[in-house]
Formats: structure tokens, sequence, C-alpha cells
């Protein structure tokens, strides 16, 4: 008998709130999602509903208000400052919008960076890029900088550098929000490879329906509550 996967990612009852002077901004409010592993989860929502919010959440870069975020076996929401660094440094990859590559380092030096918090040796962090550059279809653009990559390489580049050190999971930030329909439709098969042929859990936020139809299952943020129905 073949068993469902396991919840990867548990988030309980959160609430994310920001201090602007006087004012208080309520951004997430007692919010539940749970992703299993292997999951393809598309992140959809209007402007400002918090969706980046809850993405930082996850992958640790900040901490909710009140609530539990775990990943796996770790409580996320409990790690001191230098424990999260860690933390992320093994179990999290991020995909941005706009690529933040370092321009003065090839793509094969790009994506080696997440490589060097860890103490792999440099021939074998040589292994992993070149695994990463093979992933991602760009063998043949290792040597190159990013001003001579087109945008769909640029991110092609971007992801190899998030899935370097086989993250637990991928947390894209609209990767496709930068890019022309055909190199956007590129990507996202890619992201689609990763997720069913090598089992990668990925987290999607995204404006765009064409994008979030690649996704397993899609939910709908709004007034920091998701739901599985289409906000009007």
């Amino acid at each position: 008998m073949s068993t469902s996967p396991e919840t990867l990612v548990r988030i309980s009852n959160v609430t994310k709130t920001f201090k602007r002077g006087s004012e208080e901004i309520h951004v997430l409010s007692g919010l539940d999602l749970e992703v299993k592993a292997a999951e393809f989860l598309a992140l959809m929502g209007p402007s400002g509903s918090g969706k980046s919010t809850l993405l930082n959440l996850i992958g640790g870069l900040d901490r909710p208000t009140a609530g539990n975020v775990q990943i796996g076996p770790d409580r996320v929401d409990q790690l001191s400052d230098r424990q999260l660094a860690a933390w992320r440094a093994r179990h999290i990859g991020f995909v941005f919008q706009f690529y933040n590559l370092l321009p003065a380092l090839s793509a094969e030096k790009n994506i080696e960076l997440p490589l060097l918090l860890t103490h792999l040796s440099k021939a074998a962090r040589r292994q992993h890029v070149a695994a990463a550059l093979e992933a991602v279809g760009l063998t043949h653009r290792a040597k190159h900088h990013p001003n001579t990559l087109s945008g769909g390489e640029q991110q092609r580049v971007g992801i190899a550098r998030a899935i370097v050190t086989d993250p637990t999971v991928l947390l894209c930030d609209e990767p496709t929000g930068d890019l022309d329909r055909k190199s956007g439709d590129e990507i996202l098969a890619l992201l689609q490879s990763l997720n069913t042929d090598h089992g990668k859990t990925i987290i999607m936020v995204t404006h765009d329906p064409h994008a979030s139809a690649r996704a397993s299952r899609t939910v709908h943020l709004d007034k920091g509550q998701l739901s599985n129905n289409p906000v009007d």
C-alpha cells in the first residue's frame, strides 16, 4: 500500500504585524498552511496581500509576530539568528524575480556562492556546480557573465544557484515576472521538472494564472488569509 507524502511545511496560526509609526499593519492574520513533501504549490493573491511576507517567513528571512513555522522537524520561528543562517544554508533555496546575480562573477561562480558557506572541498564544489548547471541546461554557458546571458538564462543560473546545495524547499518569488512568455514557459517547465523528476518541494509566488497552472496546487491569499478558491 502506498502512503501519502508527509507534511513538510506547517504554518500554524501565524500572524505578522508591521509597525509604521504608531500604526500597526496586519499583513497575515491567524494563517494556517500545510505543504506536502515533493508538492509544487502556487501562492496567488493581489499586490500587498502578504505573499512575499509568507515566503520570507517560510524561508526564515523574517519571523512571525505570533504562531508557528515548522519545516520538517525544525521550528524555524524558535531558532536564533545564528541558527537561522545555518538552517537556511542547508534547507532553503531562493529564486528571485530579478535574478540577483553578481555581475562580476561568471555563471558557475554565481552558482558556487552558497557552497562557500559549507565545508565542501573545492573539488566537491566544482562537482556540485557542474551538476546544477547540467540540471538547468547551461553547461555550455558556465564561463559567461550575467551581462552576456539572456533573461531566461540568467534565471536558469538563479535556479541552479538555488538548487546547488540540494535544499529541502525551493522558494520562488515571481520567477517569471521579468521574462517574456517564451522564456517564462521554459523556466516553468524547468521548475516542473525539478518537482516531478527530482522530487523538489517548490512554493512559488506568482500573479500569473498561466504560471500557477503549472503547479500541482494553487492557494489564494487575501486579507491575511488563504483560500483554495480564486480571489475576485
